[in-house]
């Protein structure tokens, strides 16, 4: 179920990024909740979903760089995408908090 839940997350962090602090949580409460298992398993759900999310950010960055201005326009929206990656990165520590909550009462709630 941890793949689900960060699939899941990953999904609910592109449509709810835009929510300041409290997108990146509710995405990873979400993929918390899926993936199950308690803190650990809920927080890791939440956690991937942010850095996976980061990570594709980054590709179509570089990808769409590489259609629009050959190898330089690629090589600067590598480098553009990198900045976005660190700098999303509360994201992913957000989803981490969002996925432990999400956990916690999944693991509540199944007892």
């Amino acid at each position: 179920m941890l793949e689900l839940g960060v699939i899941v997350g990953f999904i609910a962090m592109i449509f709810l990024n835009f929510i300041p602090i409290f997108g990146p949580i509710l995405a990873g409460f979400i993929g918390g909740i899926i993936a199950g298992g308690g803190v650990g398993r809920g927080a890791l759900a939440g956690f991937l979903s942010g850095i996976i999310g980061a990570l594709v950010v980054w590709f179509l960055l570089g990808s769409l760089g590489i259609v629009i201005g050959g190898v330089m326009g690629g090589l600067i929206g590598s480098i553009i995408g990198a900045g976005l990656v660190i700098l999303s990165l509360y994201a992913a520590f957000l989803g981490l908090i969002g996925g432990a909550i999400g956990g916690v009462l999944r693991r509540k709630k199944s007892k």
